[in-house]
Parts: C-alpha cells; structure tokens; sequence
C-alpha cells in the first residue's frame, strides 16, 4: 500500500487477503467503497461473493466486474495457429483449474449483477494494444490454466519448443500484435450512482 500513499491523497485505502467469502470489515459502519473482480470472477461463485458485496460494502459501495479474456479467447490468426497448437497436445477441450475442463459461464456477468443488489450496471469499454514477443507469450502461457506446465507432463519441453516456432512464423519484426477490449461492468445499488 506505500506504493498508493502519493496518490491517494486524504483517503485511505487497505487490502484483504483471503477468501472473498470470509471477508468482513475490520470497522463496524467501514465496509469497502469498491469490490473488485477481474478475471477470476468466473471462477467463484457469483451469486454468494454479489450477497457477500451487498452484505459488508459501504451504502454507496460499486462493484466493478472486469477482464479482457486471455490469448486462448483472442481472435487474431497468431492466436488462433497457437490455440490449434494447444489443442493437438491437449484435446479441443479448454483447460482449466483444477475441474479439468473450463465450461462457459450459463448467462452473463452483466445478469449475475442485474438480478443482484448491485443492479445499476454500466458497461466501459477500453481498448488495449499489447506488443507480445514469441518468449513472452510462451512465458505467458505457463501463467494460464489452459496451457500452465504440468498439463503437459513430459511434453511441456516439445510444446514450448514449437509454440516459439509457431509464434515467430506470425512474429512481425520480432513483434505479435494483439488488440484487445478491456471491459468494465460497473454496478451500484439502484439509487445511489455518483
């Protein structure tokens, strides 16, 4: 947080780690202005962490929904090439976590937070030009649940092999493009937008 000091000026800001199910606050009356979730939010379970929200946040409290989807959900032909790649290693299912498979969400972000408490929701949209170098993205991909290392076993070695051959083939003077929309869904309470 000493990094945010300059910036934040007269207001306060503190970090919890844990659960976001056992959160609550440190002060009666307390509760956080903004609850944050980025790309993990597919992985909770929304409806419990929205209740959550409604039950600590401050009365005027956002909740901000957010993400950019990954290289895996990307619509560009490198990633398309590397997806394939991926596929023939893995199978046509998507990885993910520790459930095996990733199974797309049955309605959106934007209904999770419509049938909440948070139900004034606005959509942002902000696009992102990203510069990735074939070393990057194949580092990138160790970080994903659909690509990370152990799914591979003893063929993680030959997939990074030619995941960077793939990559440079599509590399423009060393560079892969990706031009991507980060999109926030911002939600409050029925009355109380700022």
């Amino acid at each position: 947080m000493a990094e945010l000091k300059t910036d934040l000026g007269a207001c306060t800001a503190s970090a919890y780690a844990g659960e976001a199910h056992t959160f609550s606050p440190q002060e009666p009356g307390q509760g956080p202005d903004l609850v944050t979730c980025c790309r993990a939010f597919h992985w909770m379970d929304r409806a419990a962490v929205l209740e959550m929200a409604d039950r600590v946040a401050a009365p005027h409290a956002a909740v901000a929904i957010m993400g950019d989807g990954s290289l895996w959900t990307h619509d560009a032909d490198w990633t398309s090439a590397l997806r394939e790649l991926i596929q023939t290693y893995l199978g046509p299912v998507r990885r993910a976590g520790t459930r095996g498979t990733y199974a797309t969400p049955d309605r959106s972000y934007a209904d999770d937070l419509t049938t909440s408490p948070f139900s004034d929701v606005t959509e942002h949209r902000f696009p992102v030009a990203r510069a990735w170098t074939p070393e990057t993205a194949v580092g990138y991909l160790r970080s994903t649940s659909f690509a990370r290392p152990d799914l591979f076993s003893d063929r993680h070695e030959a997939f990074e092999s030619q995941a960077r051959q793939l990559l440079n083939l599509y590399a423009k003077d060393g560079v892969l493009r990706e031009e991507a929309v980060f999109t926030v869904l911002l939600a409050r309470r029925p009355g109380n937008a700022v």
